[in-house]
Order: C-alpha cells, then sequence, then structure tokens
C-alpha cells in the first residue's frame, strides 16, 4: 500500500494556501493509507494559476497531487475525460495527468 503522506514535495505545495504558522496533517484512512490534506485546495489554487497562464512549476504541483486526488476519490465524482472535457485549461491539464497515472497504474 502507498503512503503518500512521506511526500515532502506535496506537504510543501499544500501548505502555500495556509497563514503562516499553521500546517497541514496528514490523515490515515480506513483502508489504512495516509494523505496529506490541503491536496484539493491546493490543486484548485493551482489551476487558476496554470489558467492565468504559469506553466513549469505548477505544471509540476498539479502532476504531483494526481496520486492523492485518485486516491481521496475525486476522479470517483468526475472523471478525468470529465475534467479534461471543456474549456478550461487548468482543469484539462488535471484531466489528462490523471487519466496518464491512471493508465500507468493498469500497465
Amino acid at each position: 500500500m502507498t503512503d503518500y503522506s512521506h511526500d515532502p514535495d506535496l506537504a510543501g505545495v499544500n501548505s502555500r494556501i495556509l497563514a503562516d504558522g499553521e500546517h497541514l496533517p496528514a490523515v490515515t484512512l480506513k483502508d489504512g493509507s495516509r494523505v496529506q490534506t490541503g491536496t484539493v485546495a491546493a490543486m484548485l489554487q493551482n489551476v487558476a494559476r496554470y489558467n492565468q497562464g504559469e506553466r513549469g512549476e505548477v505544471e509540476r504541483e498539479l502532476e504531483l497531487a494526481v496520486p492523492t486526488l485518485v486516491k481521496v476519490g475525486l476522479f470517483e465524482l468526475f472523471s478525468p475525460q470529465e475534467w479534461a472535457a471543456g474549456d478550461n485549461p487548468g482543469r484539462r491539464f488535471v484531466g489528462l495527468k490523471a487519466q496518464d497515472y491512471l493508465g500507468s497504474r493498469k500497465a
């Protein structure tokens, strides 16, 4: 079982949504896996940054979030294909990265 909580890069990305001195914990899900909290909120802010034209680091941060977003069920609510559809470039980027990630897990 993958432990998502021990990714200091993701924790660092997620902490940017917080006020100074605050921190986000990792939590244990019922299946025993751990995930970093704040990932969805940070991803939404990064989608907005992407939509404003930022690339490079924001792309890496969005891609870094995908395994945790899969683990918490985000793509069961809206499939990667639904994320990739439409005219929102950041949302499309996340959807395509989720498709790649899920496809690589099946291979």
